[in-house]
């Protein structure tokens, strides 16, 4: 999704049609990207919405009259301290609401001085598969998606990653579902952003050995694909790495 900065009026007619697509094409769940309202803007201040404000009604509505289960970034108010948050939403539905916030504000781009970090990774059921979300920079770190791994059949990563680092966002996609055993699906923006960094996009859903089902670049669009925990199981079982780990041993 190409994303119209700090609107999230002109956002949503954008995701609309997309989520129509989706649910045309069959989705149980649809995924847009980190703060897909507004982009990846550090005036949290202003553009952070509340919780039940106008972004969060709108999924509900739509997720509701799709019958789709939606995640979706989005900068919402309400953490201690007074700052903002960079959630990941998923709407289900029948109109609940679920969130896991960021646990790795972007320092770089000082993030963290203007969100307030998460505190604990979630996994949420959907269509019978276990999904563990996860917002951009994130995909850097191993340790939360080592320690949901178990318990997880896809990883779902929403993000604003710009083209100047797309290398490393295809890799460590990849990676992550190689060293994990399970899906991961990555859904990036396109574009130009309000900060003059370009988006390529390099939207993926890589399989638990590594292949990747779909895949899309510098184009706004739909992938569709079938994630399966039962494929998950198998690979699992085939090659137990997992059973492996000492984690007895990782220390100095």
């Amino acid at each position: 999704m190409d994303l119209a900065w700090e609107n999230w009026q002109a956002n949503h007619a954008r995701a609309a049609n997309l989520l129509k697509r989706a649910a045309d094409g069959g989705a149980d769940l649809a995924v847009l990207p980190e703060m897909f309202a507004t982009g990846f803007s550090m005036d949290g201040a202003r553009i952070a919405q509340p919780p039940g404000g106008p972004t969060e009604l709108w999924l509900q509505a739509v997720a509701r009259g799709l019958g789709l289960h939606v995640i979706a970034g989005l900068a919402e108010t309400g953490a201690p301290g007074g700052l903002p948050v960079n959630n990941a939403l998923l709407v289900t539905p029948d109109g609940s609401v679920s969130r896991y916030a960021k646990l790795h504000p972007f320092s770089m781009a000082k993030e963290d001085e203007h969100y307030a970090a998460g505190s604990k990774v979630v996994t949420w059921e959907v269509a019978g598969a276990r999904v563990t979300p996860q917002v951009c920079y994130d995909l850097r770190f191993p340790e939360p998606f080592r320690l949901a791994a178990d318990g997880t059949d896809a990883f779902v990563v929403v993000a604003n990653w710009p083209e100047r680092r797309r290398a490393h966002w295809q890799t460590l996609l990849r990676a992550r579902a190689i060293e994990n055993l399970c899906y991961v699906a990555g859904v990036n923006r396109v574009g130009d952003d309000g900060n003059g960094f370009h988006h390529a996009g390099d939207s993926a859903v890589i399989s638990p050995w590594g292949e990747t089902l779909a895949s899309a670049a510098e184009i706004e669009t739909v992938l569709l694909v079938d994630v399966d925990p039962a494929v998950v199981a198998d690979a699992r079982a085939k090659f137990p790495v997992l059973k492996d780990r000492k984690p007895g041993g990782y220390r100095r």
